[in-house]
């Protein structure tokens, strides 16, 4: 069975051939595991770049409309989720570099978001790149309102797209290769950073205009995916953190769900699926979510404050609503024993995985503390228990 069907399957909850997976993976020590080339981020390029000044920004933009670079950066990507068997590899259709910062060790997105790049050594003495937020560029509205909005229609978003599907191809569609990309939330607050957030917040006709920017914004760009055969789209919105939401869910069902809801309705009229990804201790709007037509949502992050918001106690009362992705916890993959990685994995695929609707994945990613043992172990509870029909013993 090709990765797309055996992802659309579990989606529209129905039993694929095996259980599809899905992760992210920052860890060179993993990487190297499987015989993959590490990178070693492009910090020395970006100081080079950055005392080109405008035409060092020019530079790294540039890049991603080549579609030759693209697709070699991608090939990469893609081989690893074929070595491992994680059946969904992902482009880039937003979030994309500006220019580079001032300190020169990362750049400022599209959104106004500060990204830098720091480095973290494993046990194994292995380094890892990984790309961090460090605040926002946007002092205030006027600020803001300065900025130059990105554009859906920018030849790279596409370019992502297409060389993505022309790789999942040639490795035989034993990855199903789809696009991601920001949302509203997240994007919205993390341009201005939390506190100057706050206070748009304070200014009701501020905020609306900051999230209609990006909720027309990511509509477009949803619709173009989808019009060029995107079968599912990855929104990119944290909305809480392990203690509850970042804003109120009157602020949510003011601002956000309302675009969300419009994005889910515009995929699903032209065939294509909307996972989203968020974050922290959504309880409260749950239900707001599965209303706005989100196929499926990830990561079921399991260690939040809430002892209720519980992947198998959601499965109960949602489960026929919506499909679940990941919920087995980084910490347990960092400090957990072999066996209780294996224990958790197999009551995953046991209690979530019969009829569809579940996809296997980590509760958040594979961050550079988790060893390749635990991350095999995971690993080779989905290959020995994952076919259909189901069967994990107890």
């Amino acid at each position: 069975m090709k990765a797309s069907e055996r992802v659309l399957k579990a989606i529209n909850h129905e039993e694929p051939d095996r259980l599809p997976s899905f992760e992210i993976v920052t860890n060179n020590s993993i990487l190297k595991h499987y015989d993959m080339p590490i990178g070693k981020g492009y910090r020395d390029g970006l100081k080079a770049l950055a005392k080109m000044g405008d035409q060092g920004n020019e530079l790294i933009i540039r890049g991603y409309s080549s579609y030759d670079y693209v697709k070699r950066i991608l090939e990469k990507s893609h081989e690893f989720h074929r070595r491992v068997q994680i059946d969904i590899a992902l482009t880039l259709a937003s979030i994309y570099p500006r220019k580079i910062n001032e300190e020169g060790d990362g750049i400022i997105d599209e959104y106004g978001r500060n990204m830098k790049q720091q480095v973290y050594t494993a046990k194994d003495g292995t380094e890892t790149v990984v790309n961090e937020y460090f605040g926002g560029y946007f002092k205030d509205f006027d600020d803001y309102e300065s900025w130059e909005q990105p554009d859906p229609h920018w030849e790279a978003r596409l370019i992502n797209l297409k060389a993505g599907k022309e790789i999942q191809k040639e490795m035989n569609n034993e990855i199903f290769s789809i696009p991601s990309l920001g949302s509203l939330m997240e994007c919205s607050w993390e341009g201005f950073g939390i506190e100057n957030f706050s206070r748009i917040l304070a200014k009701p006709k501020q905020a609306k205009k900051v999230f209609d920017d990006r909720g027309k914004f990511t509509l477009e760009l949803v619709k173009i995916l989808a019009e060029n055969d995107a079968e599912v789209v990855l929104l990119w919105d944290d909305y809480g953190f392990k203690n509850g939401l970042f804003m109120s869910p009157k602020n949510y069902r003011t601002f956000v769900f309302p675009w969300i809801k419009r994005i889910c309705a515009t995929a699903h009229k032209l065939n294509c699926k909307v996972i989203l990804h968020s974050d922290g201790d959504l309880t409260e709007i749950f239900e707001d979510i599965i209303d706005c037509g989100v196929d499926a949502l990830n990561p079921i992050e399991p260690t939040t404050a809430n002892p209720d918001y519980d992947i198998f106690k959601l499965n109960k009362k949602y489960g026929d609503q919506i499909t679940f992705i990941g919920n087995l916890s980084p910490v347990l993959l960092v400090t957990g024993e072999i066996s209780e990685i294996e224990v958790y994995s197999k009551r995953l695929i046991r209690e979530l995985a019969p009829n569809g609707g579940y996809i296997f994945s980590s509760g958040h990613s594979i961050n550079p503390a988790v060893t390749v043992d635990r991350f095999e172990a995971m690993q080779n509870i989905k290959r020995k228990f994952g076919s259909y029909p189901i069967n994990v013993p107890d």
